[in-house]
């Protein structure tokens, strides 16, 4: 039995299955709560599914893991051969995914170093890539912790929402950043700063929304060099299609692309409609000589 530094992240990082299965990464999945029935991210219930029962104002909350299947994973992991993990995880200002993870580190088989990214979606799953790089290439479960955390460094999350209430339902944002969003005809938008979704931008109409947007990414992809992108949707497939094709054609250092309609976390805070996009700048070791 082989001994190497698996990886394991949730299942907000929205990475693509053939990733996932080329990297060994394993995602521990949340919950979303619809009506009286909690269903597993992923497996049972999609973001479309949300985004319909969220049109019909049915009640819909998500939860984290619990410890005990955060500790079944890294039992799995362990017995898998693995001689150390790396967790990482979606925000702690987010979600309570992190604390779950670290309780259950405490009683794992082997090493697990829980890391809070303070990202989300492929913000994540680039993070949780590079570590999983970094483990492929001998890296030790610090060297795997530190790739991912330079990862970070270089991502930044720009997103645009019809509407800001979803995500004041939800908690994620305050009622007066709420009112950021909330005057005639302007459309929010949004980034990921410290961990937290904070009001960037107000545009006046959706047209002028996803154009800034798009301006964002450049400016963003000029400014740190070769990296990677990510597009993510919510019933806005056209959108984000158009998006990820313009943002190739004005992107000249653009390394991987990737387009995907989020998991049905994100979109129960975000409703439909949403647009996001996600600049990685590609480290240096992230990619084989």
């Amino acid at each position: 039995m082989s001994r190497h530094v698996a990886i394991v992240t949730d299942s907000t990082a929205y990475l693509p299955k053939r990733a996932m299965r080329q990297h060994d990464i394993t995602a521990v999945p949340l919950t979303v709560v619809l009506g009286d029935r909690a269903l597993e991210e992923g497996t049972e219930i999609s973001a479309r599914s949300v985004a319909e029962a969220l049109q019909k104002r049915r009640p819909v909350t998500t939860s984290r893991p619990s410890p005990e299947e955060f500790a079944a994973t890294y039992r799995e992991v362990a017995a898998a051969g693995a001689s150390g993990i790396v967790s990482l995880h979606l925000s702690s200002e987010l979600s309570g995914t992190y604390d779950a993870a670290v309780l259950a580190a405490r009683s794992a088989p082997v090493p697990v170093r829980v890391v809070d990214t303070g990202m989300i979606a492929m913000a994540l799953g680039f993070c949780a890539l590079a570590a999983a790089e970094a483990a492929a290439a001998g890296a030790s479960v610090d060297e795997a912790v530190a790739a991912a955390e330079k990862r970070a460094e270089g991502t930044s999350a720009y997103f645009y929402v019809d509407t800001l209430d979803y995500l004041r339902r939800g908690g994620r944002i305050g009622a007066a950043q709420a009112l950021f969003g909330s005057a005639l005809a302007v459309k929010p938008l949004l980034q990921l700063e410290g961990g937290r979704i904070e009001p960037l931008e107000k545009v006046r109409t959706a047209a002028k929304a996803i154009a800034r947007l798009e301006e964002l990414a450049v400016e963003r992809a000029a400014a740190v060099g070769p990296a990677d992108i990510a597009v993510h949707h919510l019933a806005a497939e056209e959108k984000a299609t158009a998006l990820a094709e313009r943002l190739r054609g004005r992107v000249p250092a653009l390394g991987e692309m990737h387009v995907s309609e989020v998991g049905a976390v994100i979109g129960a805070h975000t409703g439909p409609g949403l647009l996001a996009v996600v600049v990685s700048a590609v480290c240096g070791n992230d990619r084989p000589a």
